[in-house]
């Protein structure tokens, strides 16, 4: 399972945005589209054939319950994820085969879970890989396809729709988003530092702290220093064993 495709469901704009930003940092989401009534989301739902729906509750006209045995009916029934700021609607979510239920305002790590949860659902048994990956990634460079080893990779920046590589010698540009980089080379040791910046921890020098709970980090060969988000220092220093 390459990509989960989700529609985000809800009447209140900047709910529908903090969901959204939530949702951009996890590999493997692909959000599609948003609704902010649950006549939409039905509508949309029979259009955009989501994976998933994260569907609020507490919606004028026709709520997210009742949204969600419309949506449950469909031929490519979605799964569906409840999100409310009220824990009583938790038991009937549930009466209705809801895979997961949050409460608002939201926590990035429940949100994950419940990403890691319609994971499972979805694709409940991933066959081990049978041969070993190459460890090389195809770049488009003056009209030839070239490969290069992921070992030899410092780090990766997005550029519009595309992506720049940045090695030792060269600087090269890929058809693909962080996000997609990222789910793809987790397992060479690659790590997400910041929303714009993918790193190869085998590079890393020095994690130097910058203010207000960030830092700079230094890699092998770049004279720049790479800022480290807050948001993602903590596991950093884990993954770096600090």
């Amino acid at each position: 399972m390459d990509t989960i495709n989700v529609l985000i469901v809800d009447d209140e704009r900047f709910a529908r945005e903090e969901l959204r930003f939530i949702l951009e940092d996890i590999p493997n989401v692909n959000i599609i589209g948003e609704a902010e009534s649950g006549e939409k989301a039905v509508i949309q739902a029979i259009q955009l054939k989501p994976d998933v729906v994260f569907l609020d509750v507490e919606m004028p006209k026709m709520n997210g319950i009742e949204a969600a045995k419309s949506l449950i009916e469909l031929k490519k029934a979605p799964l569906i994820v409840f999100a409310t700021a009220y824990p009583q609607f938790a038991a009937e979510a549930f009466r209705i085969n809801a895979i997961d239920y949050l409460l608002k305002p939201y926590d990035p790590k429940h949100v994950k879970q419940a990403i890691d949860r319609i994971t499972q659902k979805m694709v409940p048994n991933i066959p081990a890989k049978t041969t070993e990956s190459l460890g090389k990634l195809a770049v488009e460079n003056e009209g030839e396809i070239e490969y290069l080893f992921v070992k030899d990779i410092l780090y990766f920046y997005p550029k519009g729709k595309i992506s720049i590589i940045i090695t030792l010698t060269n600087d090269y540009e890929v058809k693909s988003s962080l996000k997609e980089l990222e789910r793809r080379l987790t397992p060479f040791n690659f790590f997400r530092i910041h929303r714009s910046y993918l790193v190869n921890l085998n590079y890393v020098v020095r994690l130097v702290p910058w203010f207000n709970g960030a830092y700079e980090l230094e890699l092998e060969g770049v004279q720049e220093k790479l800022p480290v988000s807050r948001n993602y220092a903590k596991a950093l220093r884990k993954r770096l064993d600090l």
